[in-house]
């Protein structure tokens, strides 16, 4: 059983790792799904996202694979052997007012293809930075 001021400074200390961790979770997911021998998406598609990224940086933005967020948590009660995780707190998504939106006219297809697609994708950097989490933990 961890002791909640055990767990507080596991937490403080995984938290310092997340954004090491998060980046290399980052390319390792964007390789994985976006230019593996089975992608998610279309090479066109794949441009699409690259160009709406290079404009939002262009404008001081994080660009489309910087606005993605993650966070350490405490899993359960303080009795419980899972006793970290990793959450997705901001999924990025492409909208009719979003400024994602604003490079081309998107069709509605292809919009929830990209969305569905960026969730996927913010849905992996989570798992691999909790296999990272995991590993920090049993350590």
């Amino acid at each position: 059983m961890v002791e909640v001021s055990d767990e507080r400074q596991l937490v403080l200390e995984a938290r310092s790792q997340l954004d090491q961790w998060t980046k290399s979770a980052r390319r390792e997911a964007y390789v994985e799904l976006f230019e593996g021998d089975d992608p998610i998406l279309s090479a066109e598609e794949v441009q699409l996202l690259d160009a709406l990224d290079s404009e939002l940086e262009r404008e001081g933005g994080d660009g489309v694979w910087g606005t993605d967020q993650y966070g350490v948590h405490a899993a359960g009660a303080s009795n419980s052997d899972a006793s970290l995780g990793v959450v997705c707190v901001y999924h990025p998504q492409i909208t009719s007012d979003s400024v994602f939106r604003g490079i081309d006219d998107l069709d509605d297809a292809t919009e929830e293809r990209l969305n569905a697609a960026l969730w996927t994708y913010s849905e992996r950097v989570a798992t691999l930075i909790e296999a990272e989490l995991n590993e920090f933990v049993r350590r």
